[in-house]
């Protein structure tokens, strides 16, 4: 009965899929309008910025590249707060590893659950599920007196002070520790829609548990590692307070997002430059998302539906 109406109504469906384009690029353009705006700012000079609104570009337009100058060399009027190169570099020392790190172990994890069974593996798997409703901020305090200065029960250490914190070492441990439940969940779920056939022959033919993760789980898996990869490269790249509570303050492992508090000025004097510094920020982020975009949505989608 439905399909006679639809069959009678053949514009029904092409007024519905206008409708819809027209409310996605309503929406992208509305959502695009302010990061053009922070685009265009970021290229004019200072007087014109303090002057008028972005949108004078094109009735008198104005550029110059004296803002990115300022925040890439510590170069011109507002070189004193400029000079993010080397924080640049310190995220890029943080987010690697910090990325790296909980994919290997969540994958593994992940594998060892959905087909290695054992008693308990359910119970474990819905109790690391559960992990993530820990706020981070709960936890930020303890493991930075984790690192300073052990645990302690008594006069008995149970676990030394690892002498971490103000390191590298020190930032990547948290956001793997934070990076494991959601990463472990996500690829549990894509692993275990494998086909158990796949598997199952693999083991016949006489493949171990290694073998059949290296050469069948991961090239199968790559869609879900990308697409979790790009969430933890986002995470990380944008996170300021984690790095914060766990760099102790050293200029030398501060990330970007540090440094872009600063770039304002005292009274807000410079924040023209600010734009042109939150462009650069993003720039990675933009490569790196654009590189695995033809994965994302198929790691987000596979191990949903059996």
């Amino acid at each position: 009965m439905s399909k006679k109406i639809a069959d009678h109504n053949p514009g029904r469906k092409l007024f519905s899929s206008k409708i819809a384009a027209i409310v996605v690029w309503t929406i992208t353009a509305l959502w695009t309008i302010p990061t053009f705006g922070l685009f265009a700012t970021s290229f004019r000079p200072k007087e014109d910025v303090f002057m008028s609104g972005w949108w004078h570009i094109f009735t008198s337009p104005h550029f110059t590249l004296s803002n990115y100058q300022a925040v890439l060399f510590g170069q011109g009027d507002a070189g004193s707060v400029g000079g993010v190169i080397p924080y640049f570099l310190n995220s890029i020392a943080i987010t690697v590893p910090a990325v790296v790190f909980p994919l290997v172990i969540a994958t593994m994890a992940a594998y060892s659950l959905a087909w290695i069974r054992f008693k308990g593996s359910d119970a474990l798997f819905f109790f690391i599920f559960a992990l993530q409703i820990v706020p981070i901020q709960m936890s930020l305090i303890p493991l930075l007196q984790l690192f300073t200065g052990g645990a302690h029960i008594g006069h008995i250490t149970i676990i030394p002070a690892l002498g971490i914190a103000g390191k590298l070492a020190g930032i990547w441990l948290p956001h793997t520790m934070f990076a494991l439940p959601l990463a472990i969940y996500l690829l549990h779920n894509f692993i275990s829609a494998l086909p158990r056939d796949l598997m199952e022959a693999a083991y016949v033919d006489g493949a171990n548990h290694f073998m059949v993760f290296r050469r069948i789980v991961l090239p199968l898996s790559i869609p879900a590692i990308a697409a979790f990869g790009i969430f933890q490269f986002l995470w990380v790249w944008n996170d300021l307070l984690v790095a914060l509570t766990f760099s102790g303050g050293t200029q030398n492992i501060s990330p970007i997002n540090a440094k872009l508090a600063s770039l304002v000025g005292q009274w807000g004097s410079h924040w023209e430059i600010l734009t042109a510094g939150a462009f650069i920020t993003i720039a990675l982020p933009l490569v790196v998302f654009f590189s695995l975009q033809r994965y994302f949505v198929r790691g987000l989608l596979a191990g949903s539906v059996k």
